[in-house]
C-alpha cells in the first residue's frame, strides 16, 4: 500500500485521470452519433500510426496522431454510412500494427505498450500535452454541444439553417481522434476505447437529461480509472488490462439497472 503514495506515481495519475475526463466527455457525443465503433477503429488507427512513426525511424507518437487525424478526417469525407466503414478501418490497422511491430526493431516493445499501457512511464511532457486536450475539448463541447446535438436529434433543422456542418463535425472528430491517439499511447488501444464507450453506455441507461448524462459519465470514467490504478500498483498488474476489467464491472452494473427496471 507504501507504493500507492509513492510521489513517483502522482503524476502518471494525474496524467491518466486527466485523459480518462478527456474521453469521458467525449463518449457521450460520440454514442449519441452512433459512432461507437468509429471511436475504435479511430483508435486502432492511432496505433498502426505510432508503429509507423517508430518503423520509418520518426516519432510515435507524431505517427499515432497523425494517423489517428487522418482517420478522423477519413470517416468524415465518407459520411454516416452505418458501422461498415468504421469496422474495415479497425480492420486496416489491425492488421497494420501487427506487420509493422514484426518488421521493426521495437515493435514487440510498442505492440505491448499498446496492449497494456505506458501510463507509469509519462512525465511532464504528457501533462502538459493532455491538459492542453483537455483545455480544448472543454471549450469545443461548450461551443459545439447544441450543434451536435440538433445534428442527432433534429438533423432536418440543421439542413435548413444551412449551417457548415461538416466543418463541426470534422472538428469534433479530429478532437476524438487526438484524444484517443494520446490515450492509446498512455492507456493502450483497448482501454483508450473502453473509456470512451462504457461510461456513456451505462450513463445513456441511468441519467435523466442531457447535463445528468455527462456528468454520470464523468463520474462513472473517474471512478474506474482511479480504482484500476490503485489495483494496478497494489497487485503490480499491467494498468491497460486492469483498467478495462474494471469498466467491464461498471458496464455490469447496466445490466442490473436493466434488470431492475
Amino acid at each position: 500500500m507504501d507504493t500507492l503514495f509513492d510521489p513517483l506515481f502522482l503524476t502518471p495519475f494525474i496524467n491518466g485521470l486527466l485523459l480518462a475526463v478527456v474521453l469521458a466527455l467525449l463518449g457521450p457525443y460520440s454514442r449519441l452519433r452512433g459512432e461507437w465503433l468509429a471511436s475504435l477503429g479511430v483508435t486502432q488507427a492511432a496505433g498502426a500510426g505510432l508503429l509507423l512513426g517508430a518503423f520509418i525511424g520518426g516519432s510515435a507518437t507524431v505517427g499515432a496522431l497523425a494517423a489517428a487525424a487522418f482517420a478522423a478526417v477519413a470517416k468524415t469525407l465518407l459520411g454516416r454510412s452505418g458501422n461498415d466503414g468504421y469496422a474495415v478501418m479497425l480492420l486496416v490497422g489491425w492488421s497494420t500494427a501487427l506487420l509493422l511491430a514484426a518488421n521493426t526493431a521495437r515493435g514487440e516493445d510498442l505492440s505491448h505498450a499498446l496492449l497494456e499501457g505506458q501510463l507509469y512511464f509519462t512525465g511532464t511532457q504528457q501533462f502538459w500535452s493532455i491538459l492542453t486536450l483537455l483545455v480544448l475539448v472543454v471549450l469545443t463541447i461548450t461551443v459545439l454541444s447544441r450543434r451536435l446535438l440538433l445534428g442527432c436529434l433534429l438533423p432536418d433543422r440543421v439542413v435548413g439553417d444551412r449551417r457548415p456542418s461538416a466543418r463541426y463535425d470534422l472538428l469534433f472528430d479530429v478532437l476524438v481522434a487526438i484524444g484517443l491517439a494520446l490515450a492509446a499511447t498512455v492507456v493502450g488501444v483497448m482501454a483508450a476505447f473502453a473509456l470512451v464507450f462504457i461510461p456513456a453506455w451505462v450513463a445513456f441507461r441511468v441519467a435523466g437529461n442531457w447535463r445528468s448524462t455527462l456528468m454520470w459519465s464523468l463520474l462513472l470514467g473517474s471512478a474506474a480509472y482511479t480504482v484500476s490504478f490503485a489495483l494496478a500498483i497494489i497487485f503490480d498488474q499491467p494498468y491497460g488490462p486492469v483498467l478495462v476489467a474494471a469498466l467491464l464491472v461498471v458496464g455490469s452494473g447496466r445490466a442490473i439497472v436493466r434488470a431492475g427496471a
